[in-house]
């Protein structure tokens, strides 16, 4: 029963809550794929641009054209992007390209069902505070955040190899507070594996980091993600001692690393916010 709901969901048009727009072939010429036609609907009816949308969603006026024409397919960070920037009940369609089960997002959004006939600009859940006597429903923002199939480590262990985090293998998503994320379309998430940030962020934990902050000047004393080509993803706080940047682990048993040393480093990342149980 819920399968055929969301099936009706995925075909609803955002304009005018009617099915949505399948692609129609011209003569000689190959149909368009649905998600180029679908995603071109969603762009014009929140008429924007095809810089302004794919600003949006991290992504370049290029890509959105090349979306558009069926030339080049979203990857599944963007089709969580284009899900989260629609709304309910079009981000079903999209969500579920990017390859998200349904289990997945009716874990973490069970409400949205009740309002999936909604057009809402971000995905709103109600939740209900149990007071004496009363319940007081709260429905705060909450927006989709794809957690990756990739990790970062401590400091001397090899992890992900991912240079670009938007591009990642996406393998599930987790609801959190539209507030949380001052850029949803560069948020994603992380797992941590190692404890070299111990006892702040532990073995295990999920990070949620944003890509579009990545100045080191601007992250002094902040917790990120930085890359190597050898050892891939690490987690550290990032120290600036004049000309010289620093990643510092927590846990005093790691040695830091000099990023102006002999082996390249690059900023990926501002650590957001993380979530896990106390070590």
């Amino acid at each position: 029963m819920l399968i055929s709901v969301l099936d009706h969901i995925a075909d609803i048009d955002p304009r005018n809550g009617k099915a949505m727009r399948k692609s129609q072939s011209k003569s000689g010429t190959p149909p368009k794929p649905d998600w180029a036609v679908n995603i071109s609907d969603l762009r014009q009816n929140l008429n924007l641009s095809q810089s302004v949308f794919g600003g949006r969603l991290n992504s370049s006026a290029m890509s959105v054209s090349r979306w558009e024409r069926g030339t080049q397919e979203p990857s599944a960070g963007s089709y969580i992007d284009l899900g989260n920037l629609a709304g309910a009940p079009v981000c079903w369609y999209f969500w579920g390209r990017a390859g998200l089960q349904t289990e997945h997002l009716v874990r973490v959004m069970p409400k949205m069902l009740e309002k999936r006939f909604r057009r809402t600009s971000t995905v709103v859940l109600q939740s209900v505070i149990a007071t004496s006597g009363s319940k007081i429903p709260v429905a705060p923002n909450l927006l989709a955040i794809p957690v990756l199939e990739i990790v970062a480590a401590s400091h001397g262990e090899r992890a992900g190899s991912a240079a670009l985090l938007h591009d990642a293998p996406v393998e599930s998503m987790i609801a959190a507070p539209k507030d949380w994320c001052p850029n949803p379309p560069a948020t994603t998430c992380l797992r941590v594996r190692g404890n070299s940030m111990a006892p702040v962020i532990c073995d295990g934990y999920i990070l949620a980091v944003d890509s579009s902050q990545r100045d080191a000047s601007e992250l002094n004393g902040k917790v990120v993600v930085a890359w190597n080509r050898d050892l891939g993803l690490t987690v550290s706080r990032l120290h600036r001692y004049g000309n010289t940047e620093v990643l510092q682990p927590e846990n005093r048993a790691y040695e830091p690393i000099v990023l102006n040393g002999e082996h390249e480093w690059k900023i990926l990342a501002k650590v957001l916010w993380w979530i896990g149980k106390p070590c």
